[in-house]
């Protein structure tokens, strides 16, 4: 017998096309209260977000009845949408083409939610292709090409 019991944690990152700094500290709460909106909708616990006006990062419980890829682009989708049809931004808005996501593991939960709750403080020194790429790294995804140790 099946049981659904699965506690799969998410923490995503994504960023506004072209890495435009548009989710100024004035609208940054609608932001997140459409994130917050989106991802309740889609039956996942929302644990918390925060970012910098270029990206955002998200912890959340999956909902799992549903994939990773269904989620991120129901929310992706849902909230470029309700920005655009609101008056936040006086140009159109959108995310970039694809999204970062890394599976965590229940005891590591508060260390992630500390490291999206210090964004602001973090990308004082880092931007957002270093942060990316150091996720990456720790994570273990290595860039496209030929592995570390293959010869050339």
């Amino acid at each position: 017998m099946a049981h659904s019991n699965v506690r799969l944690w998410i923490h995503a990152v994504f960023a506004i096309k072209y890495r435009e700094a548009q989710i100024l500290p004035s609208i940054e709460p609608e932001v997140h209260r459409l994130f917050f909106d989106q991802l309740v909708a889609t039956g996942c616990f929302v644990d918390c977000m925060n970012g910098i006006p270029d990206h955002i990062h998200l912890l959340f419980r999956l909902n799992p009845k549903r994939s990773v890829a269904e989620v991120i682009g129901a929310i992706k989708g849902g909230t470029s949408h309700s920005i655009n049809q609101s008056d936040l931004l006086p140009t159109k808005f959108a995310w970039q083409n694809g999204y970062s996501a890394f599976s965590v593991s229940e005891s590591k939960v508060p260390t992630v939610r500390r490291y999206i709750e210090r964004q602001k403080i973090h990308h004082l020194g880092e931007n957002f292709a270093q942060e990316l790429a150091w996720l990456e790294r720790l994570h273990g995804i290595l860039p496209d090409g030929p592995p570390p140790d293959s010869q050339g």
